[in-house]
Protein backbone atom coordinates (compact mmCIF):
# COMPACT_ATOMS: atom_id res chain seq x y z
CA UNK A 1 0.00 0.00 0.00
CA UNK A 2 1.25 3.33 -1.23
CA UNK A 3 1.64 6.50 1.54
CA UNK A 4 -1.15 8.12 0.09
CA UNK A 5 -3.90 5.93 1.55
CA UNK A 6 -5.49 7.28 4.62
CA UNK A 7 -4.34 6.58 8.37
CA UNK A 8 -7.81 4.71 8.42
CA UNK A 9 -7.12 2.25 5.68
CA UNK A 10 -3.55 1.89 7.01
CA UNK A 11 -4.73 1.37 10.29
CA UNK A 12 -7.15 -1.56 9.34
CA UNK A 13 -5.28 -2.85 6.75
CA UNK A 14 -2.84 -3.87 9.62
CA UNK A 15 -5.29 -6.65 10.57
CA UNK A 16 -4.82 -9.02 7.26
CA UNK A 17 -1.55 -11.11 6.99
CA UNK A 18 1.12 -10.07 4.32
CA UNK A 19 -0.01 -12.66 2.05
CA UNK A 20 -3.68 -11.91 2.59
CA UNK A 21 -3.61 -7.90 2.12
CA UNK A 22 -2.65 -8.14 -1.58
CA UNK A 23 -6.24 -10.38 -1.76
CA UNK A 24 -8.08 -7.51 -0.13
CA UNK A 25 -6.82 -4.66 -1.81
CA UNK A 26 -7.84 -6.36 -5.47
CA UNK A 27 -11.47 -6.72 -4.66
CA UNK A 28 -12.16 -3.28 -6.06
CA UNK A 29 -10.75 -3.34 -9.09
CA UNK A 30 -12.06 -6.77 -9.55
CA UNK A 31 -15.58 -5.68 -9.09
CA UNK A 32 -15.51 -2.73 -10.92
CA UNK A 33 -14.29 -5.12 -13.75
CA UNK A 34 -17.17 -7.48 -13.16
CA UNK A 35 -19.66 -4.77 -12.94
CA UNK A 36 -18.92 -2.51 -15.55
CA UNK A 37 -16.46 -3.90 -17.86
CA UNK A 38 -13.86 -1.41 -16.33
CA UNK A 39 -10.44 -2.49 -16.93
CA UNK A 40 -8.13 -3.05 -13.51
CA UNK A 41 -6.07 0.01 -11.92
CA UNK A 42 -9.38 2.27 -12.30
CA UNK A 43 -7.95 4.31 -9.55
CA UNK A 44 -10.29 6.90 -8.94
CA UNK A 45 -13.47 5.81 -9.80
CA UNK A 46 -16.32 4.51 -7.71
CA UNK A 47 -18.13 1.58 -7.55
CA UNK A 48 -22.22 1.43 -8.03
CA UNK A 49 -24.77 0.21 -6.80
CA UNK A 50 -25.63 -1.47 -10.06
CA UNK A 51 -22.05 -2.69 -10.29
CA UNK A 52 -22.38 -3.81 -7.16
CA UNK A 53 -25.84 -5.88 -7.69
CA UNK A 54 -24.07 -7.78 -10.82
CA UNK A 55 -21.44 -8.92 -8.80
CA UNK A 56 -23.20 -10.16 -5.97
CA UNK A 57 -26.29 -11.47 -8.23
CA UNK A 58 -26.77 -15.29 -7.41
CA UNK A 59 -25.50 -14.92 -4.41
CA UNK A 60 -28.00 -12.59 -2.22
CA UNK A 61 -31.12 -11.34 -2.68
CA UNK A 62 -31.35 -7.62 -4.52
CA UNK A 63 -32.56 -6.42 -1.31
CA UNK A 64 -29.46 -7.67 0.62
CA UNK A 65 -27.04 -5.99 -1.83
CA UNK A 66 -28.49 -2.95 -1.37
CA UNK A 67 -28.04 -3.18 2.51
CA UNK A 68 -24.28 -3.88 1.91
CA UNK A 69 -24.08 -0.82 -0.70
CA UNK A 70 -25.32 1.56 1.71
CA UNK A 71 -22.94 -0.13 4.99
CA UNK A 72 -20.29 0.55 2.47
CA UNK A 73 -21.32 4.19 1.75
CA UNK A 74 -21.77 5.00 5.29
CA UNK A 75 -18.31 4.24 6.25
CA UNK A 76 -15.71 7.37 7.13
CA UNK A 77 -12.26 6.57 5.51
CA UNK A 78 -10.79 9.37 6.24
CA UNK A 79 -10.74 11.79 3.58
CA UNK A 80 -13.88 13.31 1.12
CA UNK A 81 -16.77 11.11 0.12
CA UNK A 82 -16.39 10.36 -3.42
CA UNK A 83 -18.90 12.55 -5.57
CA UNK A 84 -22.29 10.89 -7.26
CA UNK A 85 -23.27 8.32 -4.41
CA UNK A 86 -20.71 5.77 -5.17
CA UNK A 87 -18.53 3.69 -3.20
CA UNK A 88 -14.71 4.51 -2.89
CA UNK A 89 -11.61 2.17 -2.93
CA UNK A 90 -10.97 3.38 0.54
CA UNK A 91 -14.23 3.14 1.78
CA UNK A 92 -14.68 -0.50 0.62
CA UNK A 93 -11.29 -1.08 1.94
CA UNK A 94 -12.47 -0.05 6.03
CA UNK A 95 -15.98 -1.99 4.83
CA UNK A 96 -14.00 -5.35 4.32
CA UNK A 97 -11.85 -4.84 7.42
CA UNK A 98 -14.40 -4.15 9.82
CA UNK A 99 -16.43 -6.92 8.75
CA UNK A 100 -13.76 -9.49 8.01
CA UNK A 101 -11.81 -8.80 11.31
CA UNK A 102 -13.78 -5.95 12.99
CA UNK A 103 -15.00 -5.82 16.70
CA UNK A 104 -18.62 -5.54 17.74
CA UNK A 105 -18.04 -1.84 18.13
CA UNK A 106 -17.15 -1.23 15.04
CA UNK A 107 -19.74 -3.37 13.31
CA UNK A 108 -22.64 -1.87 15.00
CA UNK A 109 -22.40 1.34 12.87
CA UNK A 110 -22.50 -1.03 9.57
CA UNK A 111 -25.37 -3.00 10.91
CA UNK A 112 -27.34 0.10 11.94
CA UNK A 113 -26.73 1.59 8.01
CA UNK A 114 -27.95 -1.90 6.93
CA UNK A 115 -31.17 -1.96 8.65
CA UNK A 116 -32.20 1.66 9.30
CA UNK A 117 -34.03 4.30 6.53
CA UNK A 118 -31.84 6.82 5.59
CA UNK A 119 -31.77 9.98 7.57
CA UNK A 120 -32.99 8.45 10.37
CA UNK A 121 -30.43 7.93 13.35
CA UNK A 122 -32.17 5.04 15.18
CA UNK A 123 -34.08 2.09 13.94
CA UNK A 124 -36.72 -0.11 15.18
CA UNK A 125 -37.10 -3.90 16.26
CA UNK A 126 -38.85 -4.60 12.85
CA UNK A 127 -36.47 -3.06 10.88
CA UNK A 128 -33.59 -5.18 12.40
CA UNK A 129 -35.58 -7.70 11.74
CA UNK A 130 -36.42 -6.87 8.20
CA UNK A 131 -32.65 -6.49 7.92
CA UNK A 132 -31.70 -10.30 9.88
CA UNK A 133 -34.54 -12.15 7.02
CA UNK A 134 -32.68 -10.35 4.28
CA UNK A 135 -28.99 -11.70 5.63
CA UNK A 136 -30.57 -15.06 6.22
CA UNK A 137 -32.09 -15.69 3.05
CA UNK A 138 -28.24 -14.91 1.44
CA UNK A 139 -26.94 -17.25 3.72
CA UNK A 140 -29.62 -19.89 2.61
CA UNK A 141 -29.03 -18.74 -1.07
CA UNK A 142 -25.52 -19.89 -0.55
CA UNK A 143 -25.63 -22.98 1.07
CA UNK A 144 -27.92 -23.83 -1.70
CA UNK A 145 -26.23 -22.55 -4.76
CA UNK A 146 -22.91 -23.11 -3.87
CA UNK A 147 -22.75 -26.55 -3.04
CA UNK A 148 -22.48 -26.05 0.90
CA UNK A 149 -25.55 -28.24 1.72
CA UNK A 150 -23.24 -31.01 2.95
CA UNK A 151 -25.69 -33.69 1.87
CA UNK A 152 -29.17 -31.83 3.51
CA UNK A 153 -31.92 -31.72 0.06
CA UNK A 154 -33.91 -28.64 0.80
CA UNK A 155 -36.25 -29.87 -2.03
CA UNK A 156 -36.94 -32.87 0.27
CA UNK A 157 -37.19 -30.89 3.56
CA UNK A 158 -39.54 -28.18 5.50
CA UNK A 159 -40.51 -24.30 3.87
CA UNK A 160 -37.30 -22.32 4.15
CA UNK A 161 -38.93 -19.04 3.46
CA UNK A 162 -41.14 -19.72 6.80
CA UNK A 163 -37.90 -20.68 8.57
CA UNK A 164 -35.92 -17.75 7.40
CA UNK A 165 -38.80 -15.56 9.12
CA UNK A 166 -38.45 -17.35 12.52
CA UNK A 167 -34.96 -17.64 12.70
CA UNK A 168 -34.62 -14.07 11.97
CA UNK A 169 -37.39 -13.17 14.59
CA UNK A 170 -35.56 -15.18 17.20
CA UNK A 171 -32.13 -13.09 16.60
CA UNK A 172 -33.88 -9.96 16.61
CA UNK A 173 -35.50 -11.33 19.69
CA UNK A 174 -31.82 -11.07 21.74
CA UNK A 175 -32.21 -7.16 20.73
CA UNK A 176 -32.29 -4.69 24.76
CA UNK A 177 -34.43 -1.98 23.08
CA UNK A 178 -33.83 1.86 24.36
CA UNK A 179 -36.17 3.49 26.76
CA UNK A 180 -37.47 4.72 23.62
CA UNK A 181 -38.57 1.28 22.40
CA UNK A 182 -35.53 1.62 19.22
CA UNK A 183 -32.14 0.39 18.42
CA UNK A 184 -28.89 2.89 18.89
CA UNK A 185 -25.76 1.90 18.17
CA UNK A 186 -25.09 0.55 21.61
CA UNK A 187 -27.10 -1.49 21.23
CA UNK A 188 -26.14 -2.88 18.82
CA UNK A 189 -23.84 -3.64 19.79
CA UNK A 190 -24.09 -5.15 23.25
CA UNK A 191 -26.30 -7.68 20.53
CA UNK A 192 -23.70 -8.31 18.30
CA UNK A 193 -21.67 -9.58 20.81
CA UNK A 194 -24.25 -11.60 22.16
CA UNK A 195 -25.31 -13.02 19.25
CA UNK A 196 -22.67 -14.26 17.06
CA UNK A 197 -24.34 -15.88 14.38
CA UNK A 198 -25.33 -12.43 12.70
CA UNK A 199 -21.18 -11.18 12.24
CA UNK A 200 -20.70 -15.05 11.04
CA UNK A 201 -23.65 -14.58 8.46
CA UNK A 202 -22.40 -11.02 7.26
CA UNK A 203 -18.56 -12.11 6.78
CA UNK A 204 -20.14 -14.99 4.75
CA UNK A 205 -22.22 -12.81 2.36
CA UNK A 206 -19.11 -10.63 2.21
CA UNK A 207 -16.95 -12.99 1.59
CA UNK A 208 -19.09 -15.04 -1.11
CA UNK A 209 -21.03 -11.53 -2.88
CA UNK A 210 -17.62 -9.60 -3.20
CA UNK A 211 -15.36 -12.82 -3.82
CA UNK A 212 -13.10 -12.28 -1.09
CA UNK A 213 -10.93 -15.54 -0.23
CA UNK A 214 -8.78 -15.71 2.83
CA UNK A 215 -6.75 -18.74 2.95
CA UNK A 216 -6.03 -17.99 6.31
CA UNK A 217 -9.76 -18.02 6.70
CA UNK A 218 -11.74 -20.87 5.72
CA UNK A 219 -15.65 -21.20 5.29
CA UNK A 220 -16.38 -22.30 8.84
CA UNK A 221 -19.20 -25.20 8.66
CA UNK A 222 -22.49 -23.61 9.25
CA UNK A 223 -24.84 -27.08 8.52
CA UNK A 224 -24.28 -30.65 10.12
CA UNK A 225 -23.33 -33.15 7.55
CA UNK A 226 -25.87 -35.43 6.44
CA UNK A 227 -25.33 -39.19 6.31
CA UNK A 228 -27.21 -40.92 3.49
CA UNK A 229 -31.02 -40.95 3.55
CA UNK A 230 -33.94 -42.05 1.82
CA UNK A 231 -35.05 -38.26 0.21
CA UNK A 232 -36.66 -40.35 -2.04
CA UNK A 233 -39.26 -40.97 0.36
CA UNK A 234 -38.90 -38.79 3.21
CA UNK A 235 -40.27 -35.40 3.71
CA UNK A 236 -38.07 -34.20 6.79
CA UNK A 237 -39.50 -31.82 9.21
CA UNK A 238 -36.00 -30.32 9.37
CA UNK A 239 -35.18 -26.63 6.82
CA UNK A 240 -31.69 -25.22 6.56
CA UNK A 241 -32.45 -22.56 8.74
CA UNK A 242 -33.92 -24.61 11.48
CA UNK A 243 -30.74 -26.08 10.92
CA UNK A 244 -28.25 -23.00 11.15
CA UNK A 245 -30.44 -22.52 14.54
CA UNK A 246 -30.02 -26.08 15.87
CA UNK A 247 -26.68 -26.95 15.11
CA UNK A 248 -24.18 -24.61 17.37
CA UNK A 249 -26.80 -25.59 20.35
CA UNK A 250 -25.41 -28.63 20.42
CA UNK A 251 -22.51 -29.76 22.88
CA UNK A 252 -19.08 -31.02 21.83
CA UNK A 253 -19.88 -30.96 18.02
CA UNK A 254 -18.35 -34.57 16.86
CA UNK A 255 -18.49 -33.70 13.11
CA UNK A 256 -20.62 -37.15 12.63
CA UNK A 257 -22.79 -37.38 9.78
CA UNK A 258 -26.68 -36.69 11.22
CA UNK A 259 -28.78 -40.13 10.86
CA UNK A 260 -32.21 -40.60 10.18
CA UNK A 261 -33.26 -43.12 13.18
CA UNK A 262 -37.10 -42.60 12.40
CA UNK A 263 -39.56 -41.59 10.96
CA UNK A 264 -43.16 -42.29 11.17
CA UNK A 265 -43.81 -41.62 7.32
CA UNK A 266 -41.18 -43.87 6.53
CA UNK A 267 -41.50 -46.26 9.82
CA UNK A 268 -45.51 -46.22 10.43
CA UNK A 269 -47.10 -45.67 13.78
CA UNK A 270 -45.39 -48.04 16.14
CA UNK A 271 -44.01 -47.27 19.51
CA UNK A 272 -42.14 -50.34 19.90
CA UNK A 273 -40.70 -49.81 16.23
CA UNK A 274 -39.84 -46.22 17.92
CA UNK A 275 -37.70 -47.61 20.72
CA UNK A 276 -36.07 -50.21 18.57
CA UNK A 277 -34.75 -47.40 16.01
CA UNK A 278 -33.89 -45.12 18.52
CA UNK A 279 -32.57 -47.18 21.63
CA UNK A 280 -28.78 -47.16 22.30
CA UNK A 281 -27.94 -45.18 19.25
CA UNK A 282 -25.84 -42.12 20.88
CA UNK A 283 -27.15 -38.62 21.04
CA UNK A 284 -30.50 -37.74 19.13
CA UNK A 285 -32.93 -34.67 18.16
CA UNK A 286 -36.55 -35.94 18.54
CA UNK A 287 -38.99 -33.15 16.18
CA UNK A 288 -42.36 -33.35 15.65
CA UNK A 289 -45.59 -31.13 14.91
CA UNK A 290 -48.78 -31.63 16.44
CA UNK A 291 -52.10 -31.83 14.36
CA UNK A 292 -52.57 -27.95 15.37
CA UNK A 293 -49.52 -27.55 13.27
CA UNK A 294 -46.99 -26.82 16.03
CA UNK A 295 -43.18 -27.94 15.66
CA UNK A 296 -40.93 -28.34 18.84
CA UNK A 297 -38.79 -31.38 20.11
CA UNK A 298 -35.78 -31.95 22.13
CA UNK A 299 -32.13 -32.74 22.03
CA UNK A 300 -30.72 -36.02 23.96
CA UNK A 301 -27.23 -36.10 24.55
CA UNK A 302 -27.15 -39.90 25.72
CA UNK A 303 -28.12 -42.80 24.53
CA UNK A 304 -32.23 -43.60 25.15
CA UNK A 305 -32.15 -46.70 27.62
CA UNK A 306 -35.30 -48.42 28.57
CA UNK A 307 -35.94 -48.37 31.92
CA UNK A 308 -38.54 -47.07 34.98
CA UNK A 309 -35.90 -44.20 36.19
CA UNK A 310 -34.57 -40.63 34.74
CA UNK A 311 -31.51 -40.32 32.78
CA UNK A 312 -29.53 -37.97 30.75
CA UNK A 313 -27.37 -35.25 32.03
CA UNK A 314 -27.52 -31.14 31.63
CA UNK A 315 -26.88 -31.08 28.27
CA UNK A 316 -29.94 -31.71 27.11
CA UNK A 317 -32.31 -29.20 26.07
CA UNK A 318 -36.04 -28.58 24.55
CA UNK A 319 -36.64 -26.44 21.86
CA UNK A 320 -40.00 -25.03 20.02
CA UNK A 321 -40.02 -24.24 16.42
CA UNK A 322 -43.29 -23.18 15.53
CA UNK A 323 -44.76 -20.66 15.96
CA UNK A 324 -41.88 -19.38 17.99
CA UNK A 325 -37.94 -20.55 17.81
CA UNK A 326 -36.98 -21.06 20.90
CA UNK A 327 -34.45 -23.05 22.62
CA UNK A 328 -34.92 -24.22 26.49
CA UNK A 329 -31.58 -25.35 28.34
CA UNK A 330 -31.56 -26.95 31.88
CA UNK A 331 -33.07 -24.76 34.70
CA UNK A 332 -31.30 -27.15 37.45
CA UNK A 333 -34.41 -27.52 39.55
CA UNK A 334 -34.09 -31.45 39.05
CA UNK A 335 -32.73 -33.93 36.95
CA UNK A 336 -35.27 -35.37 35.13
CA UNK A 337 -33.63 -34.96 31.65
CA UNK A 338 -35.06 -38.01 29.81
CA UNK A 339 -37.31 -41.09 30.53
CA UNK A 340 -38.23 -43.61 28.32
CA UNK A 341 -40.19 -46.64 29.84
CA UNK A 342 -42.41 -50.04 28.53
CA UNK A 343 -44.15 -52.70 29.53
CA UNK A 344 -44.82 -51.90 33.11
CA UNK A 345 -47.71 -52.17 35.08
CA UNK A 346 -46.58 -49.66 37.83
CA UNK A 347 -44.89 -46.56 36.13
CA UNK A 348 -45.70 -44.35 33.21
CA UNK A 349 -44.94 -46.07 30.01
CA UNK A 350 -43.84 -43.62 26.93
CA UNK A 351 -41.05 -41.07 26.19
CA UNK A 352 -40.39 -38.03 28.44
CA UNK A 353 -37.79 -35.40 28.67
CA UNK A 354 -38.54 -32.47 31.49
CA UNK A 355 -40.99 -31.71 34.42
CA UNK A 356 -41.98 -34.76 36.35
CA UNK A 357 -44.35 -38.14 36.06
CA UNK A 358 -47.79 -37.35 34.16
CA UNK A 359 -46.34 -33.97 33.90
CA UNK A 360 -44.07 -33.80 31.21
CA UNK A 361 -41.98 -30.71 29.47
CA UNK A 362 -42.32 -33.25 26.21
CA UNK A 363 -44.17 -36.39 26.51
CA UNK A 364 -45.13 -39.51 23.78
CA UNK A 365 -47.43 -42.14 25.20
CA UNK A 366 -46.63 -45.74 24.28
CA UNK A 367 -50.07 -45.37 22.72
CA UNK A 368 -48.95 -44.01 19.61
CA UNK A 369 -49.68 -40.85 18.77
CA UNK A 370 -50.85 -39.64 21.94
CA UNK A 371 -48.85 -36.63 24.00
CA UNK A 372 -48.58 -33.95 26.34
CA UNK A 373 -46.75 -30.95 26.78
CA UNK A 374 -47.69 -29.48 30.50
CA UNK A 375 -46.16 -26.73 32.14
CA UNK A 376 -47.66 -24.64 34.49
CA UNK A 377 -46.42 -22.46 33.81
CA UNK A 378 -42.76 -23.43 33.10
CA UNK A 379 -41.25 -27.16 33.03
CA UNK A 380 -39.22 -27.41 36.02
CA UNK A 381 -36.81 -29.00 34.57
CA UNK A 382 -35.99 -26.99 31.26
CA UNK A 383 -37.85 -23.85 32.10
CA UNK A 384 -40.04 -24.34 28.85
CA UNK A 385 -43.59 -23.06 28.21
CA UNK A 386 -46.49 -25.25 26.73
CA UNK A 387 -44.70 -26.37 23.44
CA UNK A 388 -47.89 -27.77 21.70
CA UNK A 389 -51.13 -25.69 20.84
CA UNK A 390 -52.91 -28.32 23.36
CA UNK A 391 -51.92 -29.42 26.54
CA UNK A 392 -52.76 -33.15 25.12
CA UNK A 393 -51.71 -33.31 22.08
CA UNK A 394 -51.88 -35.43 18.75
CA UNK A 395 -48.92 -36.43 16.65
CA UNK A 396 -48.92 -35.56 13.19
CA UNK A 397 -45.53 -36.02 12.45
CA UNK A 398 -42.22 -37.60 14.31
CA UNK A 399 -38.99 -38.22 13.06
CA UNK A 400 -35.82 -38.29 15.05
CA UNK A 401 -31.79 -38.19 14.19
CA UNK A 402 -29.46 -39.44 15.37
CA UNK A 403 -26.74 -36.99 16.26
CA UNK A 404 -23.59 -38.03 16.99
CA UNK A 405 -21.11 -40.93 16.82
CA UNK A 406 -23.07 -43.98 17.83
CA UNK A 407 -22.04 -46.28 21.00
CA UNK A 408 -18.32 -47.92 20.25
CA UNK A 409 -20.21 -50.82 21.31
CA UNK A 410 -22.71 -50.71 18.59
CA UNK A 411 -20.50 -50.26 16.18
CA UNK A 412 -18.55 -53.40 17.39
CA UNK A 413 -21.83 -55.58 17.08
CA UNK A 414 -22.16 -54.35 13.63
CA UNK A 415 -18.87 -56.33 12.54
CA UNK A 416 -18.58 -58.98 15.43
CA UNK A 417 -20.76 -62.76 16.17
CA UNK A 418 -23.83 -61.82 18.99
CA UNK A 419 -21.53 -65.27 20.22
CA UNK A 420 -18.49 -63.18 20.23
CA UNK A 421 -19.97 -59.83 21.75
CA UNK A 422 -21.20 -62.56 25.10
CA UNK A 423 -18.85 -65.39 25.75
CA UNK A 424 -20.51 -66.44 28.63
CA UNK A 425 -23.47 -67.28 26.28
CA UNK A 426 -20.88 -69.33 23.89
CA UNK A 427 -19.45 -71.15 26.96
CA UNK A 428 -23.23 -72.38 28.26
CA UNK A 429 -24.35 -73.35 24.61
CA UNK A 430 -21.05 -75.27 24.69
CA UNK A 431 -21.82 -77.48 28.06
CA UNK A 432 -25.07 -77.86 27.22
CA UNK A 433 -24.41 -79.91 24.16
CA UNK A 434 -25.51 -77.22 21.69
CA UNK A 435 -23.59 -77.34 18.25
CA UNK A 436 -22.37 -74.06 17.29
CA UNK A 437 -23.51 -74.16 13.24
CA UNK A 438 -22.58 -70.73 12.81
CA UNK A 439 -18.61 -71.17 13.46
CA UNK A 440 -18.24 -72.37 10.21
CA UNK A 441 -20.51 -69.83 8.23
CA UNK A 442 -19.00 -67.04 9.46
CA UNK A 443 -17.13 -64.88 6.27
CA UNK A 444 -13.30 -63.93 6.94
CA UNK A 445 -12.44 -61.15 9.02
CA UNK A 446 -10.05 -58.78 7.37
CA UNK A 447 -6.23 -58.60 8.39
CA UNK A 448 -5.21 -55.89 9.92
CA UNK A 449 -2.81 -53.67 8.15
Amino acid sequence: MGNTESAVVQKRMVRFRPEERPVVERVFDQLLEAGSGNAPGSSGKVLTLDALKVCVAGVAPESMTVRLFQAMRSVDPGGTAPPGGGVSREQLLVFLADVLRGTAEERAPLVMAMARREGEATVTADQVREFVEDLVSAVVQILTSRGRREGWRPDRMGDSAQGVKLLAEQMSSELKLTDERSCDVPCLEDWLFRVSGVALYLELVTSEGLGVRLPSRPPLPLLPSCGPAPWDELRSLLDLPLLLFLYPQLPAQSGAPWRLLFSTRLHGESFTRLVGCCARRGPTLLLLRDSDGHQFGGFASQSWDTKPQFQGDSRCFLFSVFPTLRVYTCTGYNQHYMYLNQGQQTMPNGLGMGGQHHYFGLWLDSDFGKGHSRARPRCTTYGSPQLSAQENFTVETLEVWGVGDPPEEQQAQGKRSVLDADPETQAIMEMTGKTLHSQGLREPEEEEL
